[in-house]
């Protein structure tokens, strides 16, 4: 400012234009910031020229459109809608309109404006796109037949492959383009979300190296490799990229630090899931799915019902989640209508030709049918996808139950003790099951131990009694009277005393028959001498003359 008062005494003049030219020269054209695509430094600049009140041409339909390449669809559509409203406006600003609407979700608004532009190509996508998202195959099919060859029409149709899981057929439309422009980066980034689709983790990675070798930190193509590395079981790995991705300073758009945040809550097995993902549930769709897998987790059905009973699903994962938590809520409260739910859910994924050969939908058709009663039909569906869950003990649990069911006891007696999770060791269905196969597999000895070690409860007295009746009837009498006993004890006055009485005269048929130890007489004349039965003097009786007769030492 202090220079500006000091005039030099000759040529003042051609100073200062000289200076002006200068100064000019160096103050950016917004066409050099459009062609470096940095839409923020020309929406500043635009701003900047405004205040001045130096606005370029058709500064407004610059602005919208700068607006709207950063994501910025709300003031994007503001401009736009101001715009409309001008009488000099020109036609196709109509379609501009659509498009910032659509991404705001506002498909019928989109609708309404998109009617109102020229025909154009890129109308026609708007459409299509609309088209998709009412779900009118009709209209959908006619403007796809509307759609020419050319590139940004093969774009839009392969990302509408994309939203309908037809995912081989976005990645053979994206590889063509690529092969006639390997200068269009990002389709690998495209390309690489349809293989992470695909479960196929490691040319996912490929893809994005492609990339990131070009976009070093692109947040979108290092959030994806974050995911790869976790469905890998990388999870150290998954956990740096993302805390790699916080530092970096383009990582400046809000969806990008609030998907980090959500993953990383995925990454830790949900760790800070309550304090983290209910403000994200309307922004990021992933999020309502994650916080009702943590309630799930939490044994928090109600609260996982409540979170998805309204849940429209439109994807495998939305359709199989919904199913759980119907299947889980329908065990709990003994709800026929909620198990037939989830068995159409499941069946519905596990039968699309999009799902029917993946592992998720031969797990859907598995859990379908697992729900019939079914279980020949289950073991086939698990029997073919095993191979990917050798250290999964939920899938160990599933598949131990369904041999047991169709009487296979041997082998589900060796998938039950393969399983580590305490949770589901601890679980009565497991315990139930694993007795039962003891003795089916004649150890009833580690059947009446496996009871032993529980506290008394109404699941203790459960086990009593399948002990006590399955013993029974595959000959183990001894076991059957120790639990018969142990019934008659908690509950006197009972036919307990019937069943005792059966197990304990057939342990000492065996005897008789030389198939039993003798020395078991003397525990199975003290088990008869607990009850107050009027049978018990006769029975012992005989047992004590069988006894004295031949030496056996039972007093």
């Amino acid at each position: 400012m202090l220079l500006s008062r000091i005039k030099p005494a000759l040529g003042g003049d051609t100073l200062v234009n000289s200076d002006d030219r200068k100064y000019r020269s160096k103050i950016p054209h917004l066409e050099d910031y459009l062609q470096r695509r940095d839409y923020l430094g020309a929406l500043t600049l635009l701003e900047f020229q405004s205040v001045i009140g130096e606005k370029e041409d058709h500064a407004d339909l610059w602005t919208g459109y700068c607006a709207f390449h950063l994501g910025d669809y709300k003031r994007a559509m503001e401009e736009y809608k101001s715009l409309t409203m001008k009488p000099e406006c020109p036609a196709e600003v109509w379609v501009f309109l659509a498009c910032a609407l659509f991404f705001l979700g506002l498909y019928k608004e989109a609708e309404e404006a998109v009617s109102k532009a020229p025909r154009s190509p890129l109308q026609n996508r708007v459409l299509f796109h609309l088209a998709h998202k009412f779900s009118d195959e009709k209209k959908l099919m006619g403007f796809h037949q509307n759609l020419e060859d050319v590139t940004q029409n093969q774009l839009s149709l392969a990302s509408i492959h994309y939203m309908r899981f037809h995912y081989q057929e976005a990645i053979d439309i994206y590889e063509r383009i690529l092969l006639k422009n390997k200068d269009f980066l990002a389709l690998n980034v495209y390309v690489a979300l349809c293989f992470y689709k695909l479960d196929y983790y490691d040319k996912s990675l490929d893809k994005l190296a492609v990339y990131l070798q070009s976009i070093p930190d692109s947040a979108i193509a290092l959030n994806l490799r974050a995911c790869n590395h976790f469905r890998l079981c990388k999870v150290k790995e998954a956990e740096a990229e993302l805390k790699n991705l916080i530092g970096i300073s383009s990582c400046s758009f809000e969806f990008a630090k609030e998907l980090i945040q959500h993953n990383l809550v995925v990454f830790h097995g949900g760790e800070k899931a309550l304090q983290v993902l209910p403000p994200l549930i309307d922004v990021i769709p992933e999020a309502r799915l994650n916080l009702v897998i943590y309630y799930l987790r939490q044994d928090d059905v109600q609260e996982a019902y409540s979170l998805i009973q309204d849940l429209v699903p439109t994807t495998p994962q939305e359709y199989i989640l919904k199913g759980v938590v119907n299947a889980v809520l329908g065990q709990e409260i003994g709800s026929r209508e909620h198990l037939k739910t989830a068995q159409e859910f499941f069946q519905l994924v596990g039968g699309s030709a999009s799902e029917c050969d993946t592992a998720p939908g031969r797990q859907c058709m598995a859990s379908c049918y697992f729900l019939l009663g079914r279980f020949k039909d289950v073991l086939m569906y698990l029997d073919s996808i095993k191979c990917y869950f050798y250290n999964d003990d939920t899938f160990k649990f599933n598949y131990a139950q369904a041999k047991a069911a169709i009487g296979n006891y041997k082998e589900a007696e060796e998938v039950f003790l393969l399983i580590q999770c305490e949770k589901i060791k601890n679980d009565y269905v497991y315990l139930s099951w694993l007795t039962r196969c003891y003795i089916m597999n004649q150890k009833g000895r580690l059947a009446w131990e496996l009871c032993q070690k529980m506290d008394t409860s109404a699941e203790s007295f459960s086990l009593l009694h399948l002990i006590a009746n399955d013993c029974y009837k595959m000959g183990q009498f001894c076991y059957a009277a120790k639990a018969f006993n142990a019934l008659e004890m908690l509950d006197p006055g009972t036919d307990y005393w019937e069943g005792k009485r059966g197990a304990c005269v057939g342990v000492f048929q065996l005897i008789l028959a030389g198939k039993m130890s003798k020395d078991i007489l003397k525990e199975v004349v003290h088990l008869l001498q607990n009850s107050g039965n009027s049978q018990v003097e006769y029975i012992v009786r005989v047992m004590r003359k069988w006894a004295k007769d031949n030496r056996v030492l039972i007093s």
